[in-house]
């Protein structure tokens, strides 16, 4: 008996018998999956920080549509810090105590239920931009725009305060062994956060975005033989801005992708699988969850100029001289 104590690792060694089995991986399988996690959430992190500051910083990028990739931003920005503790589960244990769990749990719950609420005004500014050019500027202001993320956050904070309303009364609740991190819900409560943080607005983003799509067909085939597509009032004829288009085709990338990272996640909540799911499979599943707040400020690298401009700014510490916010960025 004794010698098969020995050679199980424990989370807490001096815990015999309330301490969780700690997993054997070899030894640079566990130095390669450190160091790539700890890369990404850097990467995240930095990454992120420059979009929050370029949008921040430079007056010239204060626009409705830069306000809800802000608010994006810094939901990536915590995603990547709270990368850090994900990599402790990976490593299956967790060794900074209930509170701290909790408190983990609960943050990286607001967080995602915030990207996906923000997610959903992306797409409702895109559609409202692309099928209704008309009234964009007086329907889409910065002023509703900040109070539709303040209330986005708000309500992410409350919801997911009564979702995890017994973990967070008493940490630890649920926990089987010392050196384990779960959050335990109700079926009832589990199955409402995956109808409002998941179903509902995943359905919303598809169905705008389908409509965004085929306006945004047509508008382009019109633009190409030099037809006015769409004639408002008689003599007044309005398409659909070269710019609008090009952003809704930029966020549009951005959505997609964070439909592809989110699926897998949800899919094995929804189905209740997680138990049944290999721990490198459940770890590749979380990554891929995580993995896309670092794609995000690379898909504006790559489709945005002014954040390519911003980057150079920044990178070479023009940021620092005076009146550098008013710099021309676009």
């Amino acid at each position: 008996m004794m010698e098969a104590l020995e050679e199980t690792e424990l989370c807490f060694p001096q815990l015999l018998n309330s301490s969780c089995m700690k997993p054997k991986r070899p030894l640079p399988e566990a130095i390669l999956t450190y160091i790539i996690l700890s890369s990404i959430s850097l990467l995240t992190a930095s990454l992120n920080l420059l979009v929050i500051i370029s949008i921040s910083h430079f007056k010239q990028l204060h626009s409705p549509t830069n306000s809800l990739l802000l608010s994006l931003a810094v939901s990536d920005f915590f995603v990547g810090l709270l990368m850090f503790f994900q990599i402790m589960l990976i490593d299956g244990c967790w060794l900074l105590g209930n509170i701290m769990c909790a408190l983990y749990q609960y943050l990286a719950y607001i967080i995602t239920s915030a990207s996906v609420g923000t997610m959903v005004l992306i797409s409702i500014d895109r559609y409202v931009a692309v099928c209704d050019p008309m009234h964009y500027s007086t329907k889409v202001t910065q002023e509703r725009v900040q109070v539709c993320v303040c209330l986005c956050w708000i309500c992410s904070v409350i919801f997911q305060s009564l979702v995890l309303k017994e973990n967070l009364e008493e940490p630890g609740r649920y926990i089987s062994c010392s050196g384990e991190c779960v959050v335990v819900g109700n079926y009832i409560a589990g199955l409402v956060d995956v109808v409002l943080s998941f179903v509902g607005p995943v359905t919303v983003i598809i169905t705008l975005y389908m409509r965004v799509f085929v306006v945004a067909v047509s508008q382009a085939r019109a633009m190409r033989s030099h037809i006015t597509t769409v004639t408002v009032q008689g003599s007044v004829t309005v398409t659909v801005k070269k710019s609008e288009l090009k952003a809704a085709r930029t966020l549009g990338v951005v959505v997609v992708v964070f439909l592809i990272c989110l699926c897998p996640y949800y899919f094995v909540t929804l189905t209740g699988q997680d138990n049944l799911l290999h721990a490198s499979s459940a770890a590749f599943v979380i990554c891929l969850f995580y993995f896309n707040s670092c794609l995000n400020p690379l898909i504006y690298a790559f489709f945005y100029p002014w954040f390519r401009k911003c980057l150079q700014v920044i990178v070479t510490l023009q940021i620092l001289q005076p009146d550098s916010s008013e710099t021309s960025i676009l």
